[in-house]
């Protein structure tokens, strides 16, 4: 579903690119050429991106028309299938082409590296959940491909979940029930309640306050592992902090709920995508 969010998000994306024409497409190429051409994938990973894709070109001309091969979701193997075709005046396919190659390589790259997690945490109970580490103004579409590989999203910015962390802490004298009692008297909206600790003294406290939620920050495996049991299902536990593809299966195995990683969108690999393009014709 194309939102408002997401039209802003391509309109913003549009003007940065084309400021007030596209001045080699515009001297080059005739109004009435129509060409079609071919999405192809040249790397193997999970498509994500697709509308938004399809979007940018009917923002750019209304009568260009994207037809879907694949779904997002879809899995590619890297031996240049045929994502989608599009077809169009020239010059639109030719202003939009980058735009679209670069919203949708970025979040395919997302949706394919939520998803290696996915598969290798694969038979454990815990999810996999993304962070706010995202490329500012593009958060909506970050988000939205992680959700497409796989993951689960955590909160989306600073408004729908209260996060209490070591700095809030120290911002109420170093005292966590203090930071906590804060907000129950502050949020009117009463929204889910997180608490990061970092040791067993801070977690038997956030117990004690009864929060929705704890983060488990840069603890050991082991120490995760001796959480879980002291938690006993009591409280929802989250571990955070430096979680890599090859040491995410052993903190799901220690019983955890959810573990979170920001790798995932602010250091990821752009799925590498290509734009065809070929049958010119005249419209």
């Amino acid at each position: 579903m194309i939102t408002n969010e997401i039209k802003d998000i391509v309109a913003q994306a549009l003007r940065e690119d084309m400021g007030d024409g596209d001045v080699t497409t515009l001297c080059t190429v005739s109004e009435d050429l129509w060409l079609t051409g071919r999405f192809v994938s040249k790397a193997e990973g999970v498509i994500a991106g697709l509308d938004i894709a399809e979007y940018v070109f009917e923002a750019v001309d209304q009568r260009c028309r994207m037809v879907k091969t694949l779904r997002d979701g879809d899995k590619v193997y890297g031996k240049r299938e045929t994502i989608a075709t599009v077809e169009g005046p020239a010059r639109a396919l030719l202003t939009g082409e980058r735009t679209a190659l670069n919203l949708m390589q970025r979040m395919s790259g997302i949706a394919s590296a939520a998803n290696h997690f996915v598969r290798v945490m694969a038979g454990t109970s815990a999810q996999i959940l993304d962070t706010r580490k995202t490329v500012p103004g593009l958060r909506t579409l970050d988000k939205l491909a992680f959700k497409i590989g796989g993951g689960v999203n955590h909160r989306i910015g600073l408004y729908d979940m209260v996060m209490i962390k070591n700095n809030h802490i120290a911002a109420c004298g170093g005292n966590m029930a203090a930071a906590v009692q804060r907000v129950r008297n502050c949020d009117q909206r009463k929204r889910p309640i997180e608490v990061e600790v970092r040791n067993f003294d801070e977690l038997n406290e956030a117990l004690s306050l009864k929060v929705d939620r704890i983060m488990l920050d840069n603890m050991s495996v082991d120490d995760m592992r001796k959480a879980v049991q002291l938690v006993a299902g009591r409280t929802p536990l989250e571990a955070s902090g430096n979680v890599t593809l090859d040491n995410v299966r052993a903190i799901a195995e220690t019983g955890v709920n959810y573990i979170s990683t920001g790798s995932v969108t602010h250091s990821v690999k752009a799925l590498d995508i290509s734009l065809w393009l070929d049958e010119p014709r005249a419209a």
